[in-house]
């Protein structure tokens, strides 16, 4: 990259960063509107089934698990803007060929295999596309201006929370599910164009990729993560809080929607919001206060230490999920006001947003800053592999807690996992090392 880009006041004055930045805006929307598809359409083509649904999210969250480190020892050795092309390529084809084996078999039991096959592919193709995206920023954007290029980031995902998700909730309920994935694939395929054009300098290593080389790239990976013991203490906290958080998006509120909600006679603003458009709403609660916390660090000065900060807000984050967990047994459980936990519930998403917001984009500045840019890829393969490796494990078993036991008891194992593991890294002294 030219150094009279590095030196850029604001990075989107950076070619590179927005080509980045636009790419990823087309791709993550069309993201938006699939996993939202998927989680519904499953549910519905099942008799709201929450094991399977669960399932669905384990088996693609394994295949993610399996091609990340794949993914990192690619993305320190090959141009990572041609990775992402590709696999942005890749997965618009595969939404698109199962949209047309979709519309050809009609049988409900077709549609879901068909889901489960191109939602394995997918994450697959994910796996090696992550590390080679997560770790670009640094090659294309100044030091110092990595805090604001991942607000920016924060902001773009924030405004598909509040925009995509809401446009996700109108189209499923308006459009046939198959021109809904059609949608999704352009979004890749238009993805893709715009990364085509990304231009960085890239140093080819001279040896070829083999099986041993890249066996023994993830040793090295991993070798040098065990001297980075305050990163590594982040990692085993992020393990558990993933572990904890992830079944509230993806197992309970579709699991809340389709039961609670959609069986009420009578729930608030009936009138204007369908069930699903309530999930919709949800997510654009977060939406918007990432949306405030992401500003509020695109012009705030990068902190030298965040650790304690870090788990000082999650501390936050686990009595919001407490409450939370209350206020479901009390107000929808035992039946006193589905309403009141609404509301409640929308308060609780804000919050949480914004904590959220507040950690994600210190914890990722600061690996940038602290990790060495050709080892980035494939130690951002294995952190992802650390801080996601239970996620498909959580997800099967919030399935079946949900089938079995209830939304209750699933609000209640989560946030007191959730606890325990901010507590843990509040009294940490590696994590105050960050």
């Amino acid at each position: 990259m030219k150094r009279n880009e590095t030196g850029a006041v604001n990075v989107f004055s950076v070619r590179n960063f927005r080509l980045v930045f636009f790419g990823a805006l087309a791709s993550e929307l069309g993201a938006v509107l699939y996993s939202f598809a998927v989680s519904f359409y499953i549910l519905e083509k099942s008799g709201n089934n929450a094991f399977l649904q669960g399932l669905y999210l384990a088996l693609c969250g394994v295949m993610l698990l399996i091609f990340t480190p794949i993914g990192g020892v690619l993305g320190d050795r090959w141009n990572k803007a041609k990775i992402m092309f590709v696999c942005d390529y890749i997965k618009g084809g595969l939404i698109l060929f199962a949209t047309l084996m979709m519309y050809i078999l009609r049988e409900s039991g077709a549609h879901i295999a068909i889901l489960f096959a191109v939602g394995m592919a997918g994450n697959a193709v994910s796996g090696i596309f992550n590390p080679a995206s997560g770790a670009l920023l640094p090659y294309i954007v100044e030091e110092q201006r990595l805090q604001q290029a991942n607000a920016y980031f924060s902001i773009k995902n924030a405004l598909q929370s509040i925009l995509g998700i809401m446009l996700a909730g109108i189209l499923y309920a308006a459009l046939p599910v198959h021109l809904l994935f059609i949608i999704v694939g352009v979004c890749y395929v238009l993805s893709g164009v715009s990364e085509m054009f990304i231009r960085y300098e890239h140093r080819q290593k001279e040896e070829k990729l083999s099986l041993r080389i890249a066996v023994a790239d993830m040793g090295e990976g991993v070798r040098y993560l065990k001297t980075q013991k305050p990163i590594m203490a982040i990692m085993a906290a992020a393990l558990f809080i993933n572990f904890f958080m992830t079944p509230i998006a993806g197992n309970f509120i579709p699991y809340f929607v389709r039961t609670d909600i959609a069986s009420s006679p009578s729930y608030l603003l009936k009138k204007v919001l369908t069930p699903e458009m309530w999930s919709s709403a949800f997510s654009m609660l977060i939406g918007i206060s990432s949306l405030v916390g992401s500003i509020i660090l695109s012009a705030k000065a990068q902190d030298e230490k965040c650790g304690f900060k870090i788990a000082q807000r999650l501390c936050t984050v686990a009595l919001s999920m407490i409450a939370l967990t209350a206020g479901y047994y009390f107000l929808v459980d035992r039946g006193a006001s589905l309403n009141a936990f609404l509301i409640l519930f929308c308060l609780g998403c804000l919050f949480i947003g914004l904590m959220v917001t507040f950690v994600n984009i210190p914890i990722n500045t600061a690996l940038m800053r602290i990790v060495e840019k050709d080892k980035l890829s494939k130690v951002s393969s294995i952190l992802s592999i650390i801080s996601q490796g239970l996620i498909p494990i959580a997800s099967a078993l919030a399935g079946a807690v949900l089938q079995g036991l209830g939304s209750a008891a699933l609000l209640a194992v989560c946030s007191a996992g959730f606890t325990l593991t901010a507590v843990f890294l509040l009294l940490s002294k590696q994590a105050r090392k960050i």
